[in-house]
């Protein structure tokens, strides 16, 4: 993720002589060089993780180098963007003044049928087969709409719960793709409709998705305000709660915990993170079940995500080896993840991910290369979506002084990195 307002550079420079600092000894005390300091005080595209180490710096959290300001131009999302017209009428109609201008909704089905239809899309989605959750999300909408519509009594309520449920699927899919307006109506549609029908941990569930959006969107302090308070309200008795009501109070301390980090409140993180590791002892094995869950959660899922505290905190060599000591050791390793069962796909994904940059940081570029390689094999659509497996490539681009290998160049032309 990057930065790019304005103000983000006087910020930096605001807290920096308030702190009595120079330049040199910004860089100093937050690992960078002085160049990169430099160029954050004149502006243009800065790292989110840059601006998370000058934080630490400085002592402050991240989010007070962020400012409201004109934004640059958005580049590149134009093709996405004409591809879910039908996805974005269905979910966003034009209002006019007798209400919504909604087209007629296709064929009238049982509620069975069409919960039955949301978990093959939510399928599709785990298996990376976006375009085809593209095509029948907007169709879902429009009759899952059109039954709560329809229905009264006992058949509305469970009419609601249809709905709701579709567009927490429309939410996720959406944020997945980085098309933040809609994903944020989604979610928050779909969380208010599931509070309407008493379903609280379907609501639950739904801020879990409504956290990893804000994490998205660089809002950390609302994020973790909003997972740390749904995580108090909704905490279970760990003596007879089920596996899936500890895996939503796990995932919700999990997003409280990946805020915290992000925003340079070490305590906090810590605090998170013992209620992390308290859910994962709570649990036999991994839970991936939706909607219960929303990623799914498990001993070895609260193991990758503390192994990617690692890297946010730091991108040294030290914290390089502190990520690959820990890759596939403990819970990690192949032994306990046949026990344990391995996490949902997009997260052991994540956590190769960072496998990869952890190579690239100490200048293993073939190691870093077969971890893309190897994500590519499993989840070739989901890595296309990951800046991190761009700047990955970049890294190695930037940093390699020997020719390309075979792999190198066919990795840079799939995610469509330029040198």
């Amino acid at each position: 993720m990057t930065s790019e307002t304005a103000e983000v550079r006087w910020n930096v420079k605001k807290f920096r002589r308030a702190a009595g600092m120079s330049q040199e000894g910004l860089a100093d005390a937050s690992g960078l060089s002085v160049k990169t300091v430099q160029k954050v005080e004149q502006g243009g595209h800065v790292l989110t993780e840059t601006l998370h180490a000058i934080a630490r710096g400085l002592g402050v959290p991240t989010s007070e180098l962020f400012a409201a300001g004109s934004p640059a131009p958005v580049v590149g999302d134009e093709a996405t963007r004409q591809s879910l017209v039908p996805l974005r009428t269905a979910l966003m109609p034009p209002m006019g003044i007798d209400g919504a201008l909604v087209q007629s909704p296709v064929g009238a089905e049982q509620l069975a049928d069409m919960r039955r239809e949301i978990m093959d899309t939510h399928a599709l989605y785990r298996a990376d087969e976006f375009d085809s959750v593209a095509k029948k999300l907007p169709a879902l909408l429009r009759k899952t709409d059109a039954a709560v519509s329809a229905a009264e009594g006992d058949e509305r309520h469970q009419a609601t719960i249809t709905h709701s449920l579709t567009l927490l699927v429309a939410g996720k899919y959406l944020t997945q793709v980085r098309q933040y307006d809609m994903a944020y109506h989604a979610l928050a549609e779909g969380i208010r409709l599931a509070r309407e029908a008493e379903k609280r941990q379907l609501a639950a569930t739904g801020v879990v998705g409504m956290c990893w959006l804000l994490l998205r969107q660089d809002r950390f302090a609302e994020c973790y305000h909003l997972a740390a308070t749904t995580a108090e309200l909704v905490e279970p008795r760990m003596t007879d709660a089920d596996s899936s009501r500890v895996g939503l109070w796990g995932e919700l301390w999990m997003r409280a915990a990946a805020a915290s980090i992000r925003d340079n409140r070490p305590d906090d993180t810590k605090a998170a993170r013992r209620m992390v590791a308290r859910a994962a002892a709570g649990m036999d094995r991994e839970d991936q079940a939706f909607p219960a869950t929303w990623g799914g959660f498990g001993p070895v899922t609260a193991a990758i995500k503390a192994v990617e505290d690692c890297l946010v905190s730091g991108s040294s060599p030290s914290d390089a080896r502190a990520v690959l000591a820990r890759a596939d050791e403990g819970v990690l390793s192949s032994g306990a993840l046949k026990k344990l069962g391995k996490p949902q796909g997009a997260n052991w994904a994540r956590h190769r991910l960072d496998v990869a940059r952890a190579h690239t940081i100490l200048g293993a570029h073939q190691d870093a290369t077969d971890e893309l390689m190897c994500i590519r094999s499993e989840r070739g659509e989901w890595i296309k979506h990951q800046p991190m497996a761009r700047r990955v490539m970049a890294d190695i681009l930037k940093s390699r002084k020997r020719t390309l290998t075979q792999d190198m160049r066919e990795m840079k032309s799939y995610l469509g990195v330029v040198e």
